[in-house]
């Protein structure tokens, strides 16, 4: 299929990819221009949009890094990473100015991108600022462009990828350039793992600075007739694309199943859906009674993958197989090694619960940007750990337990809050849920549990719910209602933040894991 084929449509807005791919060595050239060359860093500032993927495959082409920034860092969290990657230059929707440090705006070259009509629409709060008079306007700047004649050089740089930060600074994940064999394995395994084939129509509607979508997306340019990316996540505006581009192929997170479920079910029946072939989850856990409730309504077509931004997916796992194993992330899929090991590195046996390492063999190694001490210190025996807990069975599948640093240990035993949360999770009308460690006199520390619920779920009903669910020891002492718990764009909780908040309430600071009595 050819470029002028196939399209990406964003809003009411669809242009071919032969277009995209000739703004793009526009763009290339002018990047070129300011000074950024291989090796370089250019952020991204900006919701998802046609022009995110133009200026990410524009420094492809010169083999600079994109840097896709977190639209909901503060300011001075954005100065971190714009300083830390060391950006040449920022690309930003001009209603995100705000969010870059005045000191930066004067120093940085900055090209500014009008709004587009479908982004105004999805963040209607937000307003387009001035631009500083010394900046670039995206498409005045690619009309003074000659097109850059080169095609993508054969070391094109992935996107420098920030991790969350949820245990400190974040690291940018800067990937070496990938060999030809290395290049045609990944296509493999995108295709297998990701169902990422030729000709596919595929829906993209979570933010592109987080890896997972960032690297759909750009896959979509090279093999999707046609990518569609929302600007923002709503249920049935999820559920009307899907039917008016007759999606086959989708990427999504737990969250969005919970929200989408709680649509009447009149709502979900209006919508033509049977077009769709996969959707493919990871990046938080999800519930079981949440992903059998979509596979009863979708079909077996949910795909989930496990893996970390520094390794990509190493297992994977069909409907079939989750159905078989409730629970499971799936097997180690060909080329990738997942061990789980003990505090000292010794390998644990089966249905044992220790730390996750991981490691695809030919994906492309990688180092944290300015930080080659953390990247040593990654993981034994050329394996990385993203800090998870989990098990294998005697066939080799994957079940993830929790955060490790989200485990509480209560009177010497290990508890992982992620269980309960899913078991929480599924009584009608409780909405949101988290549990979290606090500091305890006799076990060291005791379970708590932030619950967002309809009106009428009291603490006693979710007692008596969990009573037949979980045993005694992992049932909270205290319960705490809230009106929201904070998560980020792919439905991951930000425990530290809601933990730091819960101690500093109750006037305490947290207890050390393990420091309960034996």
């Amino acid at each position: 299929m050819s470029e002028a084929q196939r399209s990406i449509v964003s809003g009411d807005r669809r242009r071919t990819c032969a277009e995209v791919h000739e703004r793009s060595a526009r763009a290339a050239a002018g990047f070129r221009a300011l000074g950024a060359g291989v090796g370089d860093a250019v952020a991204i500032l900006m919701r998802n949009s046609i022009e995110f993927l133009e200026a990410t495959h524009a420094l492809g082409r010169i083999g600079a890094y994109a840097v896709p920034l977190n639209w909901h860092l503060a300011p001075e969290e954005v100065a971190y990473v714009l300083e830390d990657c060391g950006a040449k230059a920022l690309v930003a929707h001009a209603d995100l100015l705000p969010l870059v440090p005045g000191r930066l705006l004067g120093s940085l070259a900055l090209i500014v991108v009008d709004v587009p009509a479908e982004v105004a629409a999805a963040y209607p709060a937000a307003d387009q600022a001035p631009a500083p008079a010394r900046a670039l306007r995206w498409e005045d700047w690619l009309a003074a462009q000659a097109p850059l004649g080169e095609a993508t050089l054969p070391d094109a740089r992935e996107s420098i990828i920030y991790t969350s930060g949820t245990t400190g600074r974040p690291k940018g994940v800067v990937r070496a350039p990938a060999t030809p064999a290395q290049r045609a394995a990944l296509s493999r395994m995108r295709a297998e793992t990701y169902r990422l084939d030729e000709g596919i129509r595929l829906l993209v509607p979570a933010p592109m600075y987080h890896a997972a979508p960032n690297v759909f997306a750009q896959r979509g340019l090279e093999v999707a007739q046609t990518t569609v990316i929302l600007p923002r996540f709503d249920p049935e505006d999820f559920l009307r694309r899907i039917e008016a581009e007759r999606i086959d192929t989708v990427v999504a997170v737990p969250t969005m199943f919970i929200r989408l479920l709680r649509l009447p079910e009149e709502v979900r029946a209006r919508h033509d859906l049977s077009s769709l072939r996969s959707v493919l989850h990871a990046a938080a856990p999800c519930p079981p009674q949440v992903k059998r409730a979509m596979i009863d309504w979708l079909g077996p077509i949910l795909h989930e993958w496990y893996g970390t931004t520094e390794t990509s997916a190493v297992t994977r796992c069909d409907s079939h197989e989750w159905l078989a194993r409730p629970g499971t992330v799936g097997r180690a899929i060909p080329g990738a090694r997942v061990e789980i090991l003990d505090e000292a590195g010794r390998r644990l046996p089966a249905n044992t619960p220790g730390e996750i390492f991981m490691i695809l063999e030919f994906m492309p190694d990688f180092t944290y940007r300015g930080r080659p001490e953390d990247r040593a210190a990654a993981g034994r025996d050329g394996m990385i750990t993203g800090g998870d807990i989990g098990c294998l069975d005697e066939d080799g599948y994957l079940f993830v337990c929790d955060r490790k640093k989200d485990m509480v240990i209560s009177g010497g035993v290990n508890i992982y809050p992620a269980e309960i949360e899913a078991a929480m999770i599924g009584l009608d009308g409780i909405e949101d849920c988290a549990v979290i460690g606090v500091p305890d006199a006799e076990y060291g520390e005791a379970l708590h549990a932030l619950v967002v619920a309809r009106d009428g779920i009291a603490e006693d009903a979710i007692r008596r719910f969990l009573a037949g669910r979980l045993a005694r020891f992992k049932i909270p002492r205290s319960f705490e209602f809230r009106a929201s718990l904070p998560r980020d764009d792919v439905g991951k909780l930000l425990k530290r933040r809601l933990r730091e908040d819960v101690l500093a309430r109750r006037g305490e600071t947290a207890t050390p894991a393990g420091r309960g009595p034996a």
